[in-house]
């Protein structure tokens, strides 16, 4: 005999060699509220699928920055009522390669009732909502991913309602795409300003006839002298320049195909007009307000003070965006 004995498997005492042996991994204490988060989050939205079955609505609106829970959104009953409004081009994949309706919008700090106001006035513009639907929204706060707000509604169910929401589409004859390219326009001006400077200006789309009949050049033209091909406002090259143009005092007149008149022009208001302006506004939004209520045209303004976005419709304030903040 060598004297030599045989060993069966070396059992490894915890934290022999730096391992932690056989024994589970203990879970983290600060892991724990990520895992709650998630919970409720997926429980909230439950809860409000089930109220969007039982309240019988036409469409139930995910408002989402990021990829949206499509196991929970595309087994459910309501599965082709579901629409999920995003700023992510990843999350609209996804939703199109499930079968989900989904719509595009704008990615700026928009509070919860701001991104449903966009997302709800991007829908009626696509066609995806009409009036007299009733739509469940859901949503969260600016760039968080945990939804807590939901918001039942009808579009146009009154008025304000159809101002407010309809205004991209309802009683004119301006492309919604244009439409659509001017409002991004105006929220990336509202957002970004020029070379990190705050910025304000007006967009006035539609009925540029009248338009232009009722203002004036303020200085040369940058759009003179272009085939219309150069100068239409859904071609990514024309948008670019567009923001560039923002610090020339006056406004933009776009024709209802989206091709671009011209910038500084000076838009004349008679003082006969009664204008409901809100106190706090000043002669840019009166310009815009006036133009509005003249022609059938639609008036976007920036403010260069908050980087808001308001937008003017038969001589009333349509709709506000309010950005909780702006690139510094």
């Amino acid at each position: 005999m060598s004297g030599k004995q045989e060993s069966g498997p070396k059992t490894k005492t915890p934290g022999e060699d730096g391992t932690a042996g056989l024994r589970p991994k203990a879970t983290k204490e600060k892991d724990k509220p990520v895992a709650s988060k998630q919970g409720n989050e997926r429980t909230f939205l439950v809860e409000s699928l089930s109220m969007a079955r039982r309240l019988g609505v036409d469409n139930f609106l995910y408002i989402c920055d990021g990829p949206p829970p499509l196991d929970l959104l595309k087994n459910r009953s309501l599965k082709k009522k579901v629409i999920v409004a995003t700023s992510s081009d990843k999350a609209s994949a996804l939703c199109e390669q499930n079968g989900i309706h989904f719509q595009l919008i704008p990615g700026y700090a928009f509070d919860r009732f701001e991104k449903i106001k966009v997302a709800l006035a991007s829908c009626i513009s696509s066609g995806l909502l009409m009036d007299g639907m009733r739509v469940l929204c859901v949503t969260g706060q600016v760039n968080s991913p945990p939804m807590d707000t939901c918001l039942l509604t009808k579009i146009g169910d009154h008025s304000e309602e159809q101002a407010a929401l309809g205004f991209l589409h309802a009683g004119t004859e301006i492309s919604s795409q244009v439409l659509e390219a001017v409002l991004n326009i105006a929220l990336s001006v509202g957002y970004e300003g020029f070379e990190g400077s705050p910025v304000g200006t007006i967009f006035v789309v539609g009925d540029s006839t009248a338009v232009m009949e009722k203002s004036k050049q303020l200085t040369l033209n940058p759009f003179q002298g272009y085939s219309e091909g150069e100068k239409n406002i859904l071609d990514p090259r024309v948008r670019d320049a567009i923001k560039n143009f923002c610090i020339l005092d006056g406004a933009f007149v776009i024709r209802e195909d989206g091709v671009v008149l011209a910038a500084g022009r000076y838009l004349r208001s008679s003082e006969d007009l009664d204008l409901d302006l809100p106190l706090g506004l000043g002669t840019r939004n009166a310009a815009a307000m006036a133009v509005s209520k003249v022609s059938k045209s639609i008036a976007f303004v920036i403010s260069k003070t908050t980087g808001a976005v308001r937008v003017y419709k038969d001589g009333l304030l349509a709709v506000e965006l309010r950005q909780s903040r702006r690139r510094t």
